[in-house]
């Protein structure tokens, strides 16, 4: 029913159920982790469809029973769980940084989820994604609770995207301004720039999203 992406990685789909209303993702090589999209799977109904005289099979979405959703859990090794956000037929996706936003707490689901997770060696840093179906009314008010820095990545998205693009391209003018005296005035609109500087600024901006996350962007604000 569920589906995992971790940036850089293949597509999980090796969901282990806890209980009819519990299961988890393993994340090995957690220390890695920067950010995480989960989502709802097409792995209900399957309909065949003629096209140019062949069959396509196209997977119908599974979705919540009517009034409920799916509150989203991470847990690190060591240092306990933490609420990141919810799922539901209306979200059914969503979006959650991990790095520099993590902040321990206890629920009752927490609580559920930590016979699986225990069994796991802090040494290797396997982490947990959690899922935990619940009625509606009970997933909004576990969200209302989130920490506000957690809070304004799940429940905003789209200005949360926007603010990346946009340290992002401030990173790559900066870059390009350097190539001409450090003064951005000079790049006028005939200003040509060679195809091997953007393919440079591409290599360094990768090398450091990989090995120190997107932290750089906020500090060169």
């Amino acid at each position: 029913m569920f589906g995992c992406l971790v940036a850089g990685r293949l597509l999980q789909t090796n969901l282990q159920q806890i209980d009819e209303t519990h299961a988890i993702f393993e994340l090995p090589s957690a220390g890695s982790i920067n950010h995480i999209c989960v989502f709802l799977l097409g792995t209900g109904a399957r309909r065949l469809l003629p096209t140019c005289g062949r069959l396509f099979e196209r997977l119908i979405s599974v979705p919540f029973p009517d009034g409920y959703g799916a509150t989203v859990h991470f847990y690190w090794p060591g240092k306990g769980f933490q609420l990141l956000g919810m799922l539901s037929n209306e979200k059914p996706s969503a979006i959650f940084r991990l790095r520099g936003t993590y902040s321990a707490q206890t629920t009752n689901t927490h609580a559920v989820f930590s016979g699986a997770a225990s069994d796991a060696s802090s040494s290797d840093v396997t982490a947990f994604l959690g899922l935990s179906i619940e009625p509606l009314t009970q997933v909004m008010q576990e969200v209302s609770n989130l920490p506000s820095a957690v809070a304004k990545a799940a429940n905003n998205p789209a200005a949360d995207a926007t603010l990346m693009a946009e340290r992002i391209v401030k990173h790559l003018f900066n870059y390009v301004s350097s190539f001409v005296g450090g003064n951005p005035t000079a790049l006028s609109p005939d200003f040509l720039i060679p195809m091997g500087v953007i393919a440079k600024w591409y290599e360094n901006f990768m090398s450091k999203v990989r090995n120190t996350g997107i932290g750089f962007l906020e500090r060169e604000e």
